[in-house]
């Protein structure tokens, strides 16, 4: 009888247990990370009798998690991709509505400044055109400056999400180690796995993976050691290591991502961290936000030297050699915090043109020094200054290095919030010539001088007075040019030089210069025939300046293209980008809910299966219910029988 009353008692136990674990699995079924419990049981030890072996019920030997490794290690993989691409499109778009928008990108401004100069080369009297001219300068510079400014807060909004991620990591960090470590010890003291426990651990993974790429090794024991980005240890066993935002070395309004260790904190490259949300922030930086300043600047920067340059070469209402018009932007060079020396590092664009949109690292060794373009990676060794990389020269300003010390240079990251205009008065807008040719009105021949130019050269030594060139017939020669000036033939693309004071052959057709002034003597003179080069002393209709100013617009001043052309490159790289982004983000989306779907198949609560087990077990109940009620009424017929 008691054999049997203990076979009904198992078998209630037993189906109690289970309809406790159907009751707990259907109460989480909506649970994020919880995975279907289900119970495991084995037959009691039979007992032998002559004629066989009777068996004593059955035991409930666990309640088993029903967790796959592989499926959970898919998910935790796509979460960190998901979340990586899902972020860096939230970002990029910023920028490609910003840079690409109709009318508050930098297209429309360029446009309009460049049509109020076309306007001013048809009338470069009229202060109406000439006050059109500024004020479409302004406009120019603040959306320059806007840009910027608005390029400057996504930078600060990154600065602040790299700081919130870096907090999320940190604290499930410590979290998994509290658990590892209340993991082993409830496996340690029962034998038995804490199920709830595993999927709270296996949860936070999940939501770590959202933050960064997480590899996870099991330990013996139960304890998991947790890595981030390209192997850097975050959880092990139950200690926990951290991250610290900390700010860059030689951009104090950078915020950078430091590992402690040991007391220290070491600065973590990009590469180091990969994946989830902050490898996203840091990638998206350092590829596409830096990026996009530097070739903003860098249009700014060539705009305003080769305008400036033009600009110098001219003469306003007042006479005068034309001044800068816009403000001239020097190179950003930051010094490493951790520098010991003196050194100053200095730099100067001495050709924007060859402007690269780069950066640059100076690291000094105490013996030479390193240069490292950033864009690629490619480096150069020296040991003394002055350099030149991409139309830039480094020097040495003061100062002796230090070994370790760096030095950071930006030659095109201040251009877009450094530009402005300088001229304020209608009057200094240089839109003619600084010299003017004429053949004497009693010439015989039928030689004609074109109108003249003049390059930088001319700046050095302007005229003061006129230059009168008479031809010689009779040596087919002109003579009257400066004395201290030589002078420059050139025939077909072909020039040749005459020493100063000497006769310069004449060929008609052929372009002729001295002391940076350039014409064109044509036709044939007369013996004797003269014409003038002299100061522009009635400019305030001539254009020839404004013309040149004008045609920058479609010069190819940045290397082979134009400022509209160079800005058109960068909404299309971006454009580009973010398209590409956005397509691989929406395909990892589907590669999540794909492993999602997986995982769920395997371990998430079905709630049909569980209410046909809540059925299975109650009627299990019953039956061993039954079971010890036959096993007390046979006992009640044994006592009944012995009286």
């Amino acid at each position: 009888m008691a054999n049997i009353l203990n076979i009904g008692q198992t078998g209630l136990a037993a189906a109690q247990v289970g309809i406790t674990t159907a009751g707990h699995n259907i109460a989480n079924a909506a649970t994020p990370g919880y995975s279907r419990q289900t119970v495991v049981q084995t037959t009691g030890i039979p007992q032998f009798f002559g004629y066989g072996f009777v068996g004593s019920g059955t035991d409930v030997s666990t309640i088993k998690r029903v967790y796959n490794d592989f499926l959970g290690n898919q998910v935790s993989s796509a979460q960190a991709s998901s979340s990586e691409l899902s972020t860096y499109a939230t970002q990029i778009n910023q920028i490609d509505n910003l840079l690409g928008d109709q009318s508050s990108g930098l297209a429309p401004a360029l446009q309009d400044f460049f049509n109020g100069m076309q306007t001013l080369a048809s009338d470069p009297g009229s202060v109406p055109a000439r006050q059109s001219v500024l004020s479409s300068a302004d406009s120019l510079a603040t959306r320059f400056n806007t840009l910027d400014s608005r390029l400057e807060e996504i930078s600060q909004g990154v600065n602040a999400q790299v700081t919130s991620s870096i907090g999320l990591i940190n604290s499930y960090a410590s979290q998994l180690a509290k658990l590892n470590d209340s993991i082993v010890k409830a496996q340690n003291g029962t034998g038995q796995p804490p199920n709830d426990l595993l999927d709270q651990r296996d949860q936070l993974i999940n939501d770590l993976s959202k933050e960064v790429k997480v590899t996870v090794v099991k330990q013996d024991g139960g304890q998991y050691n947790v890595f981030i980005g390209n192997g850097l240890p975050l959880v092990v066993g139950t200690t926990a290591y951290s991250l610290q935002a900390t700010p860059s070395r030689t951009d104090p309004t950078r915020t950078e991502v430091g590992y402690v260790t040991a007391g220290s904190t070491v600065v973590l490259g990009t590469s180091s961290l990969s994946g989830g949300t902050l490898g996203a922030l840091l990638n998206f930086r350092n590829d596409t936000l830096d990026t996009a300043q530097n070739a903003l600047g860098r249009i700014a920067i060539a705009l305003t030297d080769s305008f400036n340059a033009q600009h110098q070469l001219g003469q306003d209402l007042n006479g005068q050699l034309g001044g800068n018009f816009f403000k001239p932007i020097a190179p950003q060079v930051d010094t490493s915090t951790k520098n010991t020396g003196s050194g100053v590092v200095a730099a100067t664009i001495l050709d924007s043109s060859q402007l690269t949109g780069s950066d640059y690292r100076i690291k000094y060794d105490g013996t030479q020094y390193t240069l490292i373009r950033s864009s690629d990676n490619t480096s150069s060794t020296f040991t003394t200054f002055p350099q030149t990389i991409d139309g830039v020269q480094i020097s040495l300003a003061s100062g002796t290095p230090a070994a370790g010390d760096e030095f950071t240079i930006r030659p095109t990251a201040a251009g877009g919030s450094g530009f402005g205009v300088l001229i304020n008065d209608v009057s200094k807008l240089a839109a003619g010539a600084p010299v003017r040719t004429a053949q004497t009105a009693a010439n015989t021949g039928s030689g004609k001088i074109s109108a003249g130019s003049v390059n930088a050269n001319y700046l050095v030594s302007p005229l003061s007075s006129p230059v009168t060139l008479t031809y010689d017939g009779t040596n087919n020669q002109l003579t009257g040019f400066p004395a201290t000036q030589a002078v420059t033939v050139t025939i077909n693309g072909v020039p040749t030089t005459y020493a100063a004071a000497a006769p310069v052959p004449y060929t008609a057709g052929a372009t002729i210069s001295f002391g940076g002034i350039s014409f064109v003597l044509s036709g044939t003179p007369a013996d004797t025939d003269t014409f003038t080069v002299g100061p522009n002393t009635s400019g305030a209709g001539d254009s020839r300046n404004a013309l040149l100013l004008a045609g920058l617009q479609s010069s190819k001043t940045l290397g082979n293209t134009s400022y509209q052309g160079a800005y058109a490159q960068l909404i299309s790289q971006i454009g580009t980008k973010a398209n590409e982004v956005q397509t691989t983000s929406a395909a990892a989306d589907k590669l999540l809910n794909d492993a999602n779907q997986s995982q769920q198949s395997v371990s998430g609560v079905n709630l049909d299966e569980e209410a046909a087990d809540l059925i299975r077990y109650q009627q299990a109940y019953q039956a061993s219910a039954k079971v010890m009620q036959i096993a007390s009424s046979l006992f009640d017929t044994l006592l009944t029988l012995g009286n």
